[in-house]
């Protein structure tokens, strides 16, 4: 069942062009009426906004990002950079706690390495299938663009055609009609000169 339900009774091709007064005119009423509207207020049928919730430790994060401010807590990703040895000298401590970070970034290394290599092993084959899903449905797409533009330019071309082989119809229609209507009108005012013809008699008869 069509959305649209009215119709509009506009012949393109026949009708002549609106005026520049004509189109001034309509603009100002169109304009009218969307001043008259709000334009900030959303519609009836859309719900309104939800307002977001965070946790704290978000609402802390999003007050150092609008300040500016650097981070100060959260993962220590120092731990996963390149280490320098301590320098020479340096007791066992320092050295047992460089060993133990060293041992941390490389696991965090080792890691990586091995979900890059799973990402080249899998996830560029992925990657290319979603690649030709995507392509495809851009085919599908661009095909039904293509039928419906074929379609609209056939529409548009029996809807023109139709019109032409009715102007001359309508232009017969539209001169019967003012012929008719002037006719009318001269019968009307005939009329009214009979009746005054009439009522001038009678009191000529009644003197």
């Amino acid at each position: 069942m069509p959305l649209i339900q009215s119709q509009t009774d506009n012949l393109p091709y026949i009708d002549p062009a609106p005026s520049a007064d004509s189109l001034a005119a309509a603009n100002a009423l169109v304009q009218a009426e969307l001043s008259s509207e709000s334009t900030t207020a959303l519609h009836a049928s859309i719900p309104a906004l939800r307002e977001p919730q965070f946790s704290s430790l978000v609402d802390t994060e999003h007050a150092l990002l609008s300040e500016g401010k650097p981070r100060d807590s959260g993962v220590d990703l120092s731990r996963y950079e390149a280490l320098d040895a301590p320098a020479a000298g340096s007791d066992v401590a320092v050295w047992r706690a460089t060993l133990q970070k060293a041992y941390a970034s490389a696991e965090y290394l080792r890691g990586r390495e091995t979900n890059l290599a799973l990402l080249e092993t899998y996830g560029k084959n992925a990657w290319l299938v979603g690649n030709s899903q995507l392509e495809g449905l851009l085919k599908g797409l661009e095909a039904e663009i293509e039928a419906a533009r074929i379609e609209l330019e056939g529409v548009e071309r029996e809807r023109r055609e139709r019109q032409a082989g009715l102007q001359g119809e309508v232009e017969s229609l539209q001169n019967g009609w003012r012929e008719g209507v002037g006719r009318l009108i001269e019968v009307l005012a005939a009329a009214e000169g009979v009746k005054g013809e009439i009522l001038e008699r009678r009191r000529m008869a009644a003197s």
